[in-house]
């Protein structure tokens, strides 16, 4: 039976704001659209068809920056809840926060995380503070500005280190070339990052060892996914590439395939899946999110990241972490729903007492 309820899914309509997405220097083959983009508008019909199994009216509007046609649409239609997808406009990442805040400013329940939160994890220097105040470890790091010299800081990382853009999600930026061996190699892939992208980067001491990633659901660790490097040539760093989440030609594609649930002993299962529902408590997120893990050689934890509302389209690792507890695409999809919705119910109780 379905339920009464109108749903409104709103996500960000994919373009190209940067010349290279894969990191890669004098790299363009792939740089015509940012696939990560692409993907998941592609996945929205699905989605679409999921939900009108279990509610009654279900419309799709994909965001752009013509803030007043969307403030139109979205109270013409008068949804009950928004299922919130957008994680950029018009491919600028700083704006997802807002646009869940405009949803907040209309007055509309959304499913996934609150404004604060989204912009919080985005940066992912103000994520490390975060963390740290609640005794959660992360690599050590520093943050430059565009073209900011390294002789003007104290600069006591040790290497192998790596350099990511500090407001970007999607993997964009990183490549083979973003883990560094020396001072040499630093400051020539921090100019091409900053010529190329014109941001700030964040220089993360580089943990060598296995990488997990646990997904939250509500007050619920999912199975613990691995990436499996098996077969990933030697010259390359065991990490995860804009073109081995994106680029399914690529060797990074080929040899970074996730593996759910992960082979892990009881021990270091138990430190992830606590620091995973810690760090979701320390961002304030809440109904879904992602936190991803290195693991040191003596075994400890180190969260890289926070991710709100993460891609959870079909082919995605939350997807996959859910059908591994025993949770359906469709089903995952109606839980996310149903949390926006009974928010919005209390609140309509709240406003009738």
């Amino acid at each position: 039976m379905k339920t009464n309820a109108k749903i409104l899914i709103c996500y960000n309509a994919p373009v190209s704001v940067f010349s290279i997405y894969n990191g890669k220097p004098n790299d363009i083959e792939f740089s015509s659209n940012d696939l990560s983009e692409n993907g998941f508008a592609n996945e929205i019909s699905l989605i679409k068809n999921n939900l009108t199994h279990f509610f009654n009216e279900v419309k799709v509007i994909a965001i752009d920056k013509n803030v007043e046609r969307t403030i139109n649409s979205i109270n013409e239609y008068n949804p009950d809840i928004i299922f919130n997808f957008v994680e950029s406009v018009e491919g600028i990442a700083p704006y997802e926060y807002c646009m869940a805040g405009l949803f907040q400013l209309l007055g509309f329940n959304f499913t996934g995380n609150l404004p604060a939160t989204l912009g919080n994890c985005l940066n992912k220097s103000r994520t490390k503070k975060i963390l740290a105040s609640f005794g959660i470890s992360t690599p050590h790091s520093t943050t430059l500005k565009p073209f900011e010299e390294l002789s003007g800081i104290n600069f006591n990382l040790n290497f192998p280190v790596i350099l990511k853009l500090l407001k970007e999600d999607a993997s964009i930026g990183i490549s083979e070339f973003s883990v560094v061996e020396d001072i040499d190699a630093l400051e020539k892939h921090l100019e091409f990052l900053w010529k190329t992208y014109n941001q700030e980067v964040i220089i993360e001491e580089y943990i060598d060892g296995r990488e997990f990633n646990a997904a939250v659901l509500g007050n619920i660790v999912l199975p613990i996914s691995e990436i499996n490097f098996d077969g990933l040539p030697d010259d390359l760093p065991r990490i995860v590439t804009y073109e081995g989440k994106w680029i399914e030609n690529s060797v990074y594609y080929q040899f970074t395939k996730p593996v759910c649930p992960a082979k892990l002993n009881k021990n270091l299962k138990s430190k992830i899946e606590k620091t995973a529902l810690l760090a979701f408590e320390a961002m304030g997120c809440r109904d879904y999110a992602r936190v991803d893990f290195r693991i040191d050689k003596n075994g400890n934890p180190f969260v890289i990241e926070v991710n709100p509302n993460p891609d959870i389209s079909t082919d995605s690792g939350f997807a996959r972490a859910s059908a591994a507890f025993g949770i359906s695409y469709p089903e995952l999809l109606r839980r996310i729903a149903s949390f926006a919705l009974t928010r919005e119910k209390n609140d309509s109780q709240n406003r009738a007492s």
